[in-house]
C-alpha cells in the first residue's frame, strides 16, 4: 500500500495588503516530511491527550503503509492572498513528484482550507483538481483540514475523505492527520469507495465565536462524532469556515462520508441533520471569554483586576487571521493611560528593529513605530524608550529577531518581520516573563492553547481592523448572499450540493 503525502497549508486574508510569496512558506521535501514533531504537531497539545505517534514515519510504519513523501509547504504565518506564481511553483512540484512516484494506492494531503490564490481563488480546489487529473479515478485522496476552512463543491466532488480539527483553540492537529491517514488506509485495504456528502451552511463565523469547549460547537461536535460512529459512516466533520475571507464560497459547512455507495442514502440524511443543527444554533455562537468593547475598556478592566496578570487580545489586528499586525493603537492607549506595568506583543517593524539592534542594549532610541504595513487602520507612533533586550534572528529556523524596548511602563516587543506570540517561550526569547506583569497585550483573537492555559484572566478586546470580530463592519464584496449575520431575515434548509463522486 503506497500513499503519497503532500500539501500546501496557508490561511489567506484577501483583504490584507500583504501578498504571500514563496518566502512566507516553510517547505519540507521528501524524507523531511516523515520526521520531526514540528510538522506533525504544529500546535501545542495542551490538555488534549497527546498524539499516538511521534512522527509520520512512525504512523505509516504502524499502518503497514509505504509512505511516498513529496512536498509540504506550510505558511509561516497567515497573511494575504498567495501570489499565483508562488502557488503554481509549489503545486507543480507536487504534481511532478506524484508523476515520478510510480503506482500509488492513495494520496494524503495536509491542507488548511483557506488557501486563497491570486486569480485562482481556492488553492485547495485547484490542487486536488490537478492531482485527480494526474492519478485518475482509482486512487483514493484523503485530506486533513483546519477547522477554519472554506471548501468548494468541486473539492468535495474530487476528494474521497477529509478530516477536520475538532478543537479551537487548536490542540488536535496530529490526531486529525492520523484520522485522515487511518481512514484512507482502511478504505484502500477494504476496497471501499467513500462517498462524501457535503452541505454548505450559509453563515460566516469568526473562530472566536465558535470555540469548541463550550456550546454550541461542543454539542455540534458531539453530534458529528456520534454520526461518524454509525454503521456505514466513515466520519462526520464540521468546518466553521474562515469568515474573514471574502470569497464566493466562504461559509460554514458539514460533510458526512459514507463508506460505500450502499450507505449513501443514510449519509445524506445525517448530513442534512448535522447541517440543520448547525443552522438552528446560528444565533447562539458567541464568545467564551470576557469581552471588552474597546482597548480603553479592556485596559481599565485589567488595571482594576484582582488577578496579578491579565492577558488582553487585540482582536482587530490579529496576525493569526492574516492581518499585517503592526497597528500601534493599543500601545498608544497604554501610554495615554500611563499604565505602569504592561507588555505589548508585538509590533513588526523592520526599520525600528534595525535601529534597536544597532543601538544596543541600554541605549535610548527614538522610533517611528508601526503603521507601515497596515496604513488603513494605523499610522506610525512616535515613541522614545530604552533597549532592554535583543534576540537575534535564527535564519536556519526562520525565527524572527526581537528587540524589547521599555517605553514608560510598557515593554514593547518589536520584531523584524510579521509573527505572533503564541507560547510562553516566545516571550522568554524577548527577555520577559509574561506572568510577572500586570497586563500582557497580544495581537491574537482567542489565546493560543498554552497562553490560554496559563493566563489568570483573559479579555478579548473588540478592536477594529482587518480581523474585526463584528463582520457587519467589514466591506464584503464577493460572499454569496444572503448569508448570516450580514443578512438575518431569510429562510434556509439543507441542500446537498455535491454529487459524491468525481464530477464537477
Amino acid at each position: 500500500m503506497r500513499i503519497a503525502i503532500a500539501g500546501i497549508s496557508h490561511e489567506a486574508l484577501n483583504t490584507s495588503p500583504i501578498p504571500t510569496t514563496i518566502d512566507h512558506f516553510r517547505i519540507w521535501r521528501g524524507q523531511e516530511l516523515l520526521h520531526g514533531e514540528t510538522l506533525f504537531s504544529p500546535y501545542p497539545v495542551g490538555s488534549v491527550a497527546g498524539p499516538k505517534y511521534a512522527s509520520l514515519a512512525e504512523m505509516m510504519d504502524d499502518l503497514g503503509a509505504e509512505p511516498v513523501p513529496i512536498l509540504h509547504a506550510n505558511g509561516l504565518s497567515p497573511s494575504g492572498t498567495v501570489e499565483q506564481d508562488t502557488y503554481l511553483q509549489l503545486r507543480d512540484e507536487i504534481i511532478e513528484g506524484i508523476r515520478q512516484a510510480g503506482p500509488l494506492d492513495g494520496v494524503c494531503l495536509i491542507l488548511h482550507g483557506a488557501l486563497l490564490v491570486e486569480h485562482i481563488w481556492s488553492g485547495e480546489t485547484d490542487l486536488v483538481r490537478s492531482i485527480r487529473a494526474e492519478v485518475g479515478n482509482d486512487v483514493l485522496i484523503s485530506a486533513r483540514f483546519d477547522l477554519h476552512g472554506n471548501l468548494t463543491e468541486e473539492f468535495a466532488n474530487k476528494t474521497d475523505i477529509w478530516t477536520v480539527y475538532r478543537t479551537a483553540p487548536h490542540r488536535d492537529a496530529p490526531q486529525t492527520l492520523e484520522r485522515a491517514m487511518t481512514l484512507l488506509a482502511h478504505c484502500i485495504r477494504g476496497g471501499h469507495r467513500p462517498r462524501p456528502v457535503f452541505v454548505r451552511v450559509p453563515m460566516i463565523l469568526p473562530g472566536e465565536r465558535a470555540t469548541t469547549e463550550v456550546d454550541p460547537m461542543k454539542s455540534l461536535l458531539e453530534l458529528a462524532i456520534e454520526i461518524g460512529q454509525q454503521p456505514g459512516i466513515l466520519t462526520a466533520e464540521i468546518l466553521v469556515g474562515f469568515g474573514w475571507a471574502d470569497a464566493p464560497y466562504s461559509t460554514s459547512s458539514v460533510v458526512v462520508i459514507a463508506e460505500d455507495s450502499p450507505h449513501l442514502p443514510h449519509a445524506r440524511r445525517q448530513a442534512k441533520r448535522l447541517a440543520q443543527a448547525m443552522w438552528d444554533q446560528r444565533h447562539n455562537f458567541t464568545f467564551d471569554q470576557e469581552v471588552a468593547a474597546s482597548a480603553d475598556e479592556a485596559i481599565d478592566l485589567a488595571l482594576a483586576a484582582e488577578e496579578s496578570c491579565v492577558f488582553i487580545a487585540d482582536s482587530g489586528d490579529n496576525p493569526t487571521a492574516g492581518t499585517p499586525g503592526d497597528v500601534p493603537h493599543f500601545l498608544s492607549r497604554l501610554l495615554a493611560k500611563n499604565v505602569p506595568d504592561a507588555i505589548l506583543a508585538g509590533i513588526p517593524d523592520s526599520e525600528a528593529a534595525r535601529i534597536c539592534f544597532e543601538a544596543g542594549v541600554g541605549a535610548t532610541v527614538s522610533l517611528s513605530l508601526g503603521g507601515k504595513l497596515d496604513t488603513e487602520y494605523g499610522a506610525p507612533l512616535e515613541v522614545t524608550g530604552t533597549v532592554e533586550h535583543l534576540c537575534p534572528s535564527d535564519q536556519d529556523s526562520q525565527e524572527v529577531a526581537i528587540a524589547t524596548v521599555q517605553v514608560d511602563g510598557v515593554r514593547v516587543l518589536i520584531t523584524d518581520r510579521r509573527t505572533y506570540f503564541s507560547s510562553l517561550n516566545d516571550f522568554r526569547k524577548a527577555g520577559v516573563e509574561p506572568l510577572d506583569h500586570k497586563i500582557v497585550v497580544v495581537k491574537l483573537g482567542y489565546l493560543m492553547p498554552e497562553l490560554r492555559d496559563a493566563a489568570p484572566r483573559e479579555i478579548l478586546a473588540l478592536t477594529q481592523g482587518y480581523s474585526d470580530l463584528d463582520f457587519t463592519r467589514l466591506p464584503y464584496r464577493y460572499v454569496t448572499r444572503p448569508i448570516f449575520p450580514l443578512d438575518e431575515d431569510f429562510a434556509w434548509s439543507p441542500v446537498i450540493t455535491n454529487v459524491a463522486g468525481y464530477g464537477g
